[in-house]
């Protein structure tokens, strides 16, 4: 069986503030929408949230239409602002949250085509039984990736498709592609899982799938996407992370306590081994990163993001002890990927014509093992 772990960076749309060439582009737009995001979700608006709201709005591109470069103000009722026609000021008229009903939401733009292409040459190439995804749209545009795309680069479809949508405004989940011999049994979702405070800890979800092995056992995978380093502060943002392996951590000692062994965490966790972010999952469990297995083969590069140094090895595929022992070989696949490795010549990519662009600035990720 061989398990892998993809950062597809999405499949057919993605935020155009995620579109830019460089990051630092990106970034701030995040940020402003999710703070204005936050400042709308108010129960009451006070005099101080309503000229922060002003200020985000016109940073947005929002002064002069509900339509800005990067974002959308949806008001489907009520009354949230109004506009002079002069071209003065937006005004907040809203009281709070319960005064109006509509959203705040990212505008999308379609992923490069040849980035597509390159996405399902991956997928195909890295002959995975099990596949997570991560930064999937949803379940219907993986469905349609994996029943469309993939046949037609010659690649064999998956069996099974399954994404739960989760907390991410942004549309940018995780999920799990799995061949006809491994069928998904059971999920369970941790997307409203919350913190003492109240608030949600996942920033996408923390999905477990159970998947029944012909021996009679059961291989349990939790895909996971953990807080980003890209917008709001390092503190927060590092915080938000450790809390979210903290709960990973406990969700995997509870499948432990209820004599579940084969058991795979996988996908984007978003900082380094080294990180105290990440202690609660690898010093705190007797969880094992498969870098570390003397069968791994890293190809020369420690990491999987960017230019793949060691700052950089952000995407995993941690093991329970009894999948450890399984490891035939593993490795990490970095055709498709820019900046990283890109070999003179890509054999199976030569037929296309276009210039090479970015299927995802991940590696993919796998591990074989003898189940």
């Amino acid at each position: 069986m061989r398990l892998a772990s993809y950062n597809v960076e999405n499949l057919f749309d993605r935020a155009k503030a995620m579109n830019q060439s460089d990051w630092a582009e990106g970034k701030p737009i995040l940020e402003k929408f999710a703070a204005l995001n936050a400042l709308l979700g108010e129960l009451t608006y006070t005099a101080e949230i309503k000229r922060k709201m002003v200020v985000l709005m016109n940073e947005l591109g929002l002064k002069k239409s509900d339509t800005g470069p990067f974002v959308i103000l949806r008001r489907n009722r009520g009354k949230l602002l109004t506009r002079p026609k002069d071209g003065g000021e937006i005004s907040i008229t809203a009281e709070g949250r319960a005064d109006w009903v509509g959203s705040l939401e990212l505008r999308s733009a379609p992923v490069d085509e040849t980035a597509m292409l390159l996405t399902a040459q991956v997928m195909i190439d890295l002959r995975a039984d099990i596949l997570a995804v991560v930064e999937a749209e949803s379940r219907p545009a993986l469905q349609a990736f994996n029943s469309e795309i993939l046949p037609a680069r010659k690649g064999a479809p998956f069996e099974h498709v399954m994404v739960i949508d989760g907390n991410d405004e942004r549309g940018i989940d995780v999920g799990l592609m799995t061949a006809n011999a491994f069928p998904i049994d059971t999920i369970r979702s941790h997307v409203d899982d919350k913190d003492r405070t109240g608030a949600l800890i996942f920033s996408r979800d923390c999905p477990e799938f159970a998947i029944p092995l012909n021996n009679g056992e059961t291989l349990y995978v939790l895909v996971n996407h953990l807080k980003s380093k890209g917008y709001g502060s390092k503190d927060s943002s590092d915080a938000r992370r450790k809390a979210q392996a903290e709960r990973v951590k406990a969700i995997y000692q509870q499948r432990v306590k209820d004599g579940e062994t084969l058991i795979a965490i996988m996908g984007d966790f978003n900082d380094t081994p080294d990180s105290q972010t990440l202690a609660p999952l690898l010093k705190e469990t007797d969880l094992r990163d498969i870098f570390t297995h003397e069968k791994f083969d890293n190809g020369g590069y420690p990491g999987t993001w960017g230019s793949c140094t060691a700052s950089n090895k952000i995407d995993y595929i941690l093991l329970s002890p009894a999948l450890w022992e399984k490891v035939m070989q593993g490795g990490v696949y970095r055709k498709g990927m820019w900046p990283g490795v890109r070999p003179a010549k890509w054999e199976t990519y030569a037929e296309l014509k276009k210039p090479v662009n970015a299927g995802s600035d991940h590696a993919a990720v796998w591990v074989e093992l003898d189940i």
